[in-house]
């Protein structure tokens, strides 16, 4: 009876231990494991009430914190739009400021829903990131001042060049003018600052961004407009997180029917370039690359 009893024992336990071990299995499948898409779906959105939108704080016209405090540009335009698609109201939208070399790395944490950080598709991003469809068009430029101007990337070897760290511009002088020497800043403020105080002989940017930033400085030209192929912007999600990529390209196609980034462009960047740049030349409505 004692050994029918113990085994009988043992049997019960075994069943409890596995119940048990079921059950953590289902709180982890809840609550741990990999929530990386699960924490990025409409749903969840909908149920905090707010969409986390990465942006930059301090890239006029695209994305910047104004006087006031206040989000700004043609990133923001955008993104306040989202929000009010997808949640009723253009101000359930949270912005998380974000820097360039940053953007993957607050996807990855779960830390923004989408980043509209002026992102440029490159197939390294797209490794670690989704790309929804482009909305902007861009190319390469460098900036320098009057009194030296640089027109041809033969003009810096034996200079400084001054980049941010993890943009398009890096990436390009690295991998094909390994000759010029970089100094690299990690933000945007920090990087125009140090052209002007002559730490470098030219900066490397988004053509986009530079011809704004030349318009408001007197004494700077974008020498060289465009360096390397023509890039394109769009909205990132965390990868693998097909619902919310897929929710972004039907919206960039809807918005299409009311030519929105037409209207984005009027809104936030004509104002910073005036006549010298047409909408066509940076803007993409529908997704759609010709």
């Amino acid at each position: 009876m004692k050994k029918g009893f113990r085994t009988i024992l043992l049997g019960l336990t075994l069943i409890l231990s596995l119940g048990i071990l079921a059950g953590c299995g289902s709180d982890a499948t809840k609550s741990g494991g990999d929530n990386s898409v699960k924490q990025s779906t409409i749903e969840q959105i909908k149920e905090r009430g707010k969409i986390r939108i990465g942006v930059f704080s301090d890239k006029p016209p695209f994305g910047y914190v104004d006087a006031n405090g206040k989000n700004q540009g043609y990133d923001v335009y955008f993104a306040k739009r989202i929000a009010k698609d997808l949640l009723g109201d253009e101000n359930k939208v949270e912005f998380v400021l974000v820097e360039a070399v940053s953007r993957v790395e607050v996807l990855e944490a779960n830390k923004v829903d989408i980043i509209l950080a002026n992102f440029t598709v490159t197939p390294e991003r797209k490794e670690k990131v989704d790309f929804a469809n482009p909305y902007m068009k861009v190319g390469l430029g460098v900036v320098s001042p009057d009194g030296a101007l640089i027109t041809d990337v033969n003009q810096l070897k034996g200079k400084k060049l001054i980049v941010n760290k993890g943009t398009t511009a890096e990436t390009y002088f690295v991998q094909n003018h390994p000759e010029i020497e970089l100094l690299k800043y990690e933000q945007n403020t920090e990087a125009f600052q140090a052209l002007k105080d002559g730490r470098g002989a030219a900066l490397a940017h988004d053509n986009t961004l530079l011809f704004a930033w030349a318009r408001e400085n007197q004494g700077y030209t974008t020498g060289i407009t465009k360096l390397g192929s023509l890039d394109y912007i769009a909205p990132a999600v965390k990868k693998g997180n097909i619902e919310l990529k897929d929710w972004l390209n039907e919206e960039i196609e809807k918005l299409a029917s009311e030519q929105f980034f037409h209207k984005d462009f009027a809104e936030t960047l004509l104002p910073a370039y005036g006549e010298s740049i047409q909408a066509d030349d940076v803007v993409i409505d529908g997704g759609k690359v010709e």
